[in-house]
């Protein structure tokens, strides 16, 4: 089972074998909504049986489905789903992955594989990473306007201020010694050194400090996500305080996150995360806009693919659902060949556009319908 990443998805692309079959649909995370998955599975089977019979022998078909009828004859692989299921098969590869949103049902034959859902998960504008923090506690979530998935940080952090500093915590806030009295007589008289609201801040600014530390290497830089804090008021100035991670939004979700529900704490995170996803996509449609008037941008897709082989493409949106039934035939001049999705030698072509702009060193960032600048599925943005 392979979790989802950047290095995942260019390792998928670098596969020169072909057919490569691509799939993708809808699960379900509870009984009794499970029965239907691998029911739709197996229809999806005989789709991709048809589509390689019109090319391919029956026996290699076989040994293509071969992996995935022995999935969908697993009882067990269907009790353990999230909400979206992906599956890559050709001569050489066999990749499954589960992924927390809901995914549309969709089966490519092709001669490279689809990676463009994969790709709107992972460069959609909507993703972010939030931290839920206490002094007892810390969790790490990826989201998005959907839902929670919690990180499992596989004890590589401390996550709690007692794990993360020992016999270095200050525990003791008061000191004994002993005096003599005037009688001749020993007493023990107790002297505060530092009041233990002192200390404990102290401990908590070293706790945090460690903290933000190791999410932004290890999760901020490689991911380059927006980071939100959960946790009570009390606690976020000192966060954003001794926090040096760029990626650390200045709003947050001033509560103790643990006493809410992962769904509920979605619904707030993305009240935070709403408002600045939104004004990204608008900067992006007026950055193109700009570009278009002056001759450093297009939405034509033959100049766009001579493009993007040249190397010349900053920045390409792609629209979320759009499917454009050809192929690339000549880099060179941009032409194109239109057929129907189901000939096992045709990709989406907005798919393949966003993955030749990756190989080149560009962005690509998937954009909904509704905040698409133009009408034909893409738009990109020059570099000269």
């Amino acid at each position: 089972m392979e979790t989802i990443s950047e290095k995942f998805v260019h390792k998928l692309l670098q596969s020169d074998d072909n057919p490569c079959i691509s799939l993708y649909m809808p699960t379900h995370r509870h009984h009794p909504n499970t029965e239907q998955d691998p029911i739709r599975f197996k229809n999806m089977i005989k789709e991709a049986e048809t589509s390689l019979t019109q090319k391919y022998s029956e026996e290699e078909t076989q040994v293509l489905l071969e992996p995935l009828i022995k999935i969908q004859q697993d009882y067990a692989f269907w009790n353990h789903n999230l909400d979206g299921l992906a599956i890559f098969r050709s001569e050489n590869t066999f990749e499954v992955a589960r992924l927390p949103i809901n995914l549309e049902q969709l089966l490519i034959v092709a001669d490279t594989f689809h990676t463009k859902p994969l790709r709107k998960f992972l460069q959609s504008g909507d993703r972010f990473h939030l931290l839920g923090l206490s002094l007892h506690k810390i969790k790490l979530y990826e989201g998005n306007r959907h839902s929670l998935e919690e990180i499992d940080l596989k004890g590589d952090i401390p996550t709690t201020i007692q794990e993360a500093l020992g016999e270095e915590l200050t525990d003791k806030h008061l000191t004994a010694a002993s005096y003599g009295g005037v009688s001749g007589e020993s007493s023990t008289m107790h002297h505060g050194h530092g009041s233990k609201k002192e200390e404990v801040d102290v401990d908590a600014e070293r706790f945090f400090r460690m903290v933000s530390n190791y999410v932004e290497t290890h999760y901020s830089k490689p991911f380059d996500l927006p980071l939100l804090l959960a946790a009570l008021p009390e606690h976020h100035h000192l966060f954003q305080e001794v926090s040096k991670n760029p990626h650390l939004l200045p709003e947050g979700i001033k509560m103790d996150p643990f006493s809410s529900d992962e769904r509920e704490l979605a619904k707030m995170a993305w009240e935070v995360i709403q408002p600045s996803y939104l004004q990204r996509l608008t900067d992006l449609g007026e950055r193109f806009g700009e570009a278009q008037a002056a001759g450093r941008g297009s939405d034509d897709y033959k100049e766009l693919a001579v493009a993007a082989k040249d190397g010349r493409i900053d920045t390409l949106l792609v629209e979320a659902d759009k499917v454009i039934a050809a192929r690339i035939t000549n880099l060179e001049t941009g032409n194109t060949q239109r057929k129907y999705i189901t000939n096992p030698r045709i990709d989406d072509l907005t798919d393949d556009m966003g993955e030749l702009v990756m190989k080149m060193g560009g962005k690509v960032v998937i954009v909904p319908c509704d905040n698409m600048p133009t009408e034909t599925g893409l738009a990109g943005i020059f570099r000269y």
